[in-house]
């Protein structure tokens, strides 16, 4: 299943110069493949669309930015649902 997350975090917990903001997730996690990724700098966030197909890898994967960020993340398909 195809996830849509809108990664965001306050200035104050920006890790520009601390990691950047690929150390807010985790893409070496068996079972998720990481599709794509784009930065919005000056609005503090980032865009991922990721593949998995359970739950807690999503939140394995998400957990390094845990208490930095927050997260909307909205299952998404290359198709419509019939």
């Amino acid at each position: 299943m195809l996830f849509h997350i809108k990664q965001s975090h306050a200035p104050a917990d920006c890790p520009y110069g601390k990691g950047g903001s690929k150390s807010l997730f985790d893409a070496s996690v068996a079972g998720v493949t990481l599709h794509g990724y784009w930065l919005a700098f000056p609005q503090h966030t980032t865009y991922l669309v990721v593949e998995t197909d359970e739950v807690g890898r999503l939140q394995d994967f998400l957990k390094p930015g845990a208490g930095r960020t927050l997260c909307e993340i909205t299952p998404v398909s290359t198709e419509p649902v019939s």
